[in-house]
């Protein structure tokens, strides 16, 4: 059965409706506009968002804003140590009525699944989302399952040198568009919080801001946004960079490729461009890339970060000078 075609819409509500997106999730996470733009526009390239910091500096409270402010099922997943692989995608039970075995589905058939310290659960109940987060199904039984759409998963964790975490593998990584750290709040923030009476009810009454069908949209309309062949040869020298790096020993995947390409589309999208400029590329480098490197030995010995080196290869790759695209989108 073909699925009938998707309603275009214009680049000025698309810019619109990421707006109050980002509106109604900053009511909720004061002082981090950031953060939470990104965050919107790795929703709508359908990437999977990984939020990484201490405990108490609002990691689950932004992913539950997120969810809550796009229409659509929302499922959270408590990683524990003692959680087991069916417990996230599902089982396969006994039923007597039909004689037989029937699958009951896991909390990740959702649209919106959050999982909340992904890093305190075992290796091999990682393991588990790779298919999910990679392929959008679930196999059971040799039976494949297909996951609602659209779907994404956003993940939570403690830094690695806390009490009581796994570290995510390479591949796991990979797998996630983008990955953030808030940091601890502003004075201001603090404050603007203190003064609540309940921080915790504003996230429970939070009304979606925009319906399941419209977010379809936006996703649609961020794949349209145009790349020149000048931005996808800037886009290739920064990922061949991270190759030939002498201080990375893990450059950028062509997973890692792609996914820049399609979250600078939609953050294009956010500013009502119908182009991808260089600096969408540039604001993206960091968050989107610097989980998918690793340093060399020697590099981390002497204090280099991920970091340091991504923005060492941001300033030394020539930026394209070409406004073709610009002036035809215009």
């Amino acid at each position: 059965m073909n699925n009938p075609p998707v309603p275009t819409i214009s680049r000025e509500y698309a810019s619109e409706a990421m707006a109050r997106i980002e509106t109604a999730v900053g009511d909720i996470i004061r002082g981090k506009t950031e953060q939470i733009r990104l965050a919107v526009a790795c929703m709508v390239a359908e990437g999977h968002l990984l939020i990484e910091d201490r405990p108490g500096t609002g990691k689950t409270s932004l992913a539950k804003a997120i969810a809550g402010a796009i229409g659509g099922s929302v499922r959270r997943i408590q990683f524990t140590p003692d959680l087991m692989a069916s417990d996230v995608t599902g089982v396969s039970v006994f039923d007597r009525d039909r004689v037989g075995f029937s699958f009951r589905q896991g909390p990740v058939f959702a649209n919106i699944v959050i999982a909340d310290e992904i890093n305190r659960a075992s290796p091999k109940t990682q393991s588990a989302l790779l298919e999910v987060m990679e392929e959008r199904q679930v196999t059971n039984d040799g039976f494949t399952h297909p996951l609602p759409h659209p779907f994404m998963v956003v993940a939570t964790q403690n830094p690695f040198d806390f009490h009581g975490t796994y570290p995510l593998p390479e591949t796991q990584l990979d797998r996630f568009a983008m990955k953030l750290s808030l940091g601890y709040a502003s004075r201001d923030a603090e404050l603007d919080v203190m003064a609540r009476p309940d921080g915790h009810l504003l996230i429970d009454e939070l009304e979606p801001v925009l319906p399941l069908g419209a977010f379809t949209h936006l996703i649609t309309a961020a794949r349209a946004v145009a790349v020149s062949e000048s931005m996808r040869h800037y886009v290739a020298d920064v990922v061949e960079a991270t190759r030939q790096h002498a201080d990375l020993r893990l450059g950028v995947s062509t997973r890692g490729t792609l996914v820049l390409l399609a979250v600078a589309r939609a953050l294009a999208l956010s500013n009502g461009r119908g182009f991808v400029a260089p600096d969408d590329i540039a604001m993206l480098v960091q968050p989107v890339l610097a989980h998918r490197v690793a340093v060399t030995i020697d590099a981390e010995m002497e204090g280099t970060t991920a970091a340091q080196v991504l923005t060492r290869i941001v300033e030394q790759v020539p930026v394209p000078r070409s406004r073709t695209v610009a002036q035809r989108s215009a």
